[in-house]
C-alpha cells in the first residue's frame, strides 16, 4: 500500500489578508513570516526522513514549505501540476469578504467559503468536480508507480480537501472544511484492491 502524508503549505500574505489565491504565484502568495515559522515548527515535530519521496505543487508557497520540511532530510523532491490549488478564475486575487458581500448565495453561510455553484458567476473558475478528479488521478497513478512507498505531499487547502472528498465521497462537499496551514492529512491507497482510506485529516500533532 502507498501512504500519503499530505501537508497544506504555510500561511501566506494573501491568507493573512483573506484573499483568494487560486493559482496566483506572486509576492502576495508567498510564505509570510508566520508561514515560515509554521513550516519550521512542523519540521521540528514531523521528521519526514522515514518517507521515500516528497512531491509538491509547483507554486512558490508549496515549494518553500517543502524545502523547509526537507532540510536535513534530503528526500528526492519533484513537483506535480495535479497538486495545484483550485483556480477561482476571475475571482483569483480578490477579497473574500467583498465577494461574500456581493455574492452571498454562492457562499456557505457557516464556513464563509464558496459553494460549488460559484462557477456560474466566476468566469473560468475551476469546478469542484474537476479538482477532485485530478486529485484522485494523482493518488491513483502515484500509488501505481510507487505501490509500497511513504510519500510526503505538499499542496493547497482545497486540494487537500479534494483528496479527502475523493476518498470519502460525501453527498455534501461542504461537510468537510478546508484544512489549516501546515496541517497533515493521511491517506492510504491500496492499488491491488482499489481501496482508499482516510486515516486522519487536518492534524497538527501526533503523526
Amino acid at each position: 500500500m502507498t501512504t500519503f502524508y499530505i501537508v497544506r503549505h504555510g500561511q501566506t500574505t494573501a491568507n493573512a489578508q483573506n484573499l483568494k489565491q487560486g493559482t496566483i504565484n506572486t509576492a502576495v502568495t508567498q510564505l509570510n513570516k508566520v508561514g515560515q515559522r509554521q513550516a519550521q515548527e512542523l519540521h521540528a515535530t514531523f521528521d519526514i526522513s522515514f518517507a521515500d519521496r516528497l512531491i509538491c505543487s509547483p507554486l512558490d508557497r508549496t515549494r518553500a514549505t517543502a524545502a523547509i520540511l526537507n532540510r536535513g532530510r534530503d528526500l528526492p523532491l519533484t513537483t506535480d501540476e495535479r497538486l495545484l490549488e483550485i483556480s477561482y478564475g476571475q475571482w483569483d486575487g480578490q477579497d473574500n469578504a467583498k465577494l461574500l458581500a456581493t455574492y452571498p448565495q454562492y457562499f456557505d453561510p457557516f464556513l464563509k467559503d464558496v459553494l460549488p455553484t460559484y462557477v456560474s458567476v466566476a468566469t473560468a473558475g475551476e469546478t469542484f468536480d474537476h479538482v477532485i478528479q485530478r486529485a484522485q488521478a494523482f493518488l491513483t497513478t502515484t500509488a501505481a508507480q510507487y505501490p509500497d512507498d511513504k510519500i510526503i505531499v505538499v499542496t493547497h487547502g482545497f486540494t487537500v480537501k479534494a483528496m479527502a472528498l475523493a476518498v470519502l465521497q460525501p453527498q455534501d462537499p461542504m461537510s468537510l472544511p478546508e484544512p489549516e496551514n501546515t496541517s497533515v492529512t493521511k491517506i492510504t491507497v491500496d492499488v491491488a484492491t482499489q481501496r482508499e482510506f482516510l486515516s486522519y485529516y487536518n492534524r497538527h500533532s501526533s503523526f
